[in-house]
C-alpha cells in the first residue's frame, strides 16, 4: 500500500449512507458497535457460521484454504479528510480480496479487526462497514466476523480467505524464459489520484476516485489459473516492484515494453500539471490492484489481458542480450535497460 502524505483536501459524502447511529463508538459501546456492524453484514453460502460466536465456520470443500492478511493505518494508508468512510471500507476489502485472486483463487470470506479512537463518530464506523460489505460482495464473498478495539488512530486488519476450487495455486515462482507478461486492470490511476490529493486538489476526479476506491478484476485471477498462468501477482506496490517479486521468485529477468502500456489521458493531465513523466505512474504507481501474470507464448489471452513484456533468462546485472552468466541476478528491465529511480512503494522508505 502507498504511504499517504500531505495536509489538504476534503472528501465528498460517502456512497454508503448508514443510518441511525448517533454519537461516538464509546457511547455505543463495544458490544453495541459489534451488533450494529454485524447487522450490516449478510453472509453468503460459504459462511456456515457468521458473526456472533467465538469463531466463524467457513466451508472448505477443496480441503485447502487460501489465506492472506493486510493492514491499513489512518494517516499512512488513508485519511478521513481525503476519503469517506464508505470508500475506506471498500479499499480495505479490495486490497485483501485482490491478494486471494492473485493466487488464482475465489474469495470466500473476510475476518476484520477494527481499532478506533473512542471519540470516532459511530456513523463513520457503520459507513465503513457498508463499504466492506459492498466490496466483499463484488468478489462474491462475505464478512464472517472480526473484532473491535480502542486505538489511537483508526487501524484495520483484515484476513481474507479463498478457495482454489480444485486447481493448483498460481504462485510467483513459476515464470519461465519465453513466457509473456500480461496485465489485467488499471495501472497508475491510484498514484495519480494520490498526487492530486497531496497537492490539495480533487481533479481530475476520476483519478481521485481511483485512489479512494480501487477496482480489482477479481475474476481475472481464477481466469488466469484456468488459462494456465505460470505466475501471478497483485500489483499493489507498483508494476516494476511487483514484477520484481516474480523475477526473484522465479530466477528470471522480466523486460517491460513501454510501447504496450496504456497511459490514459487523466494520467497525462496530472503529469503535465506537475511537469512529470506520466509513464512513471504506470510503471511504479501502486494500489490499483491490477493483476499481472506470466503465460506460455502460445496461450490465447482474452482481450482484457494485455501483453506488456516478456520473461527472459537472468543475466549479469546491468547487461542485456547474450546467455546467462555465473552469478547472474534476476531483474526487471524497461525496454531492455535498467530503470532509474524507485520501482514502487516500500513501506519503510
Amino acid at each position: 500500500m502507498t504511504q499517504i502524505r500531505g495536509t489538504q483536501a476534503g472528501s465528498g459524502r460517502p456512497a454508503g449512507g448508514a443510518e441511525g447511529a448517533g454519537g461516538t463508538v464509546a457511547e455505543l459501546g463495544e458490544f453495541g458497535l459489534i451488533a450494529a456492524m454485524s447487522a450490516r453484514l449478510p453472509t453468503g453460502p460459504d459462511v456456515l457460521l457468521g458473526p456472533g460466536d467465538d469463531a466463524a465456520v467457513i466451508s472448505a470443500p477443496d480441503s485447502r484454504v487460501v489465506a492472506t492478511t493486510d493492514m491499513l493505518v489512518e494517516g499512512r494508508h488513508f485519511r478521513r479528510d481525503w476519503s469517506p468512510a464508505y470508500d475506506v471500507g471498500r479499499k480495505a476489502a479490495a486490497q485483501n480480496l485482490a491478494d486471494v485472486a492473485a493466487m488464482g483463487a475465489v474469495p470466500t470470506a473476510l475476518l476484520v479487526s477494527f481499532g478506533a479512537p473512542p471519540d470516532l463518530p459511530a456513523q463513520w464506523a457503520l459507513e465503513f462497514t457498508e463499504g466492506l460489505r459492498d466490496e466483499t460482495a463484488e468478489a462474491g464473498a462475505s464478512v464472517a466476523g472480526g473484532d473491535v478495539v480502542a486505538s489511537g488512530p483508526i487501524v484495520v486488519s483484515i484476513t481474507a480467505l479463498g478457495t482454489l476450487r480444485g486447481r493448483p495455486a498460481v504462485t510467483r515462482s513459476g515464470a519461465r524464459p519465453g513466457d509473456v507478461v500480461a496485465v489485467c486492470g488499471r495501472l497508475g490511476w491510484s498514484a495519480a489520484g494520490l498526487t492530486v490529493l497531496g497537492r490539495g486538489f480533487r481533479s481530475p476526479r476520476v483519478v481521485v476516485e481511483a485512489h479512494r476506491r480501487p477496482e480489482p478484476p477479481y475474476d481475472a485471477g481464477p481466469e488466469a489459473a484456468e488459462l494456465g498462468a505460470s505466475a501471478l501477482i497483485d500489483v499493489s506496490d507498483g508494476l516494476l516492484a511487483d514484477l520484481g517479486h516474480v523475477a526473484r521468485a522465479s530466477g528470471v529477468r522480466i523486460d517491460v515494453d513501454t510501447g504496450t502500456l496504456d497511459v490514459a489521458d487523466p494520467l497525462r493531465a496530472v503529469a503535465a500539471a506537475i511537469n512529470a513523466d506520466p509513464l512513471r505512474f504506470v510503471l511504479t504507481g501502486g494500489e490499483d490492484h491490477a493483476l499481472a501474470a506470466t503465460f506460455g507464448p502460445d496461450v490465447e489471452l482474452p482481450e482484457r489481458w494485455r501483453v506488456v513484456g516478456r520473461v527472459l533468462a537472468a543475466k549479469e546485472h546491468g547487461q542485456t542480450g547474450g546467455e546467462p552468466h555465473a552469478g547472474a541476478e534476476p531483474a526487471v528491465t524497461v525496454d531492455g535497460e535498467e530503470y532509474e529511480g524507485p520501482a514502487g512503494h516500500d513501506h519503510f522508505r
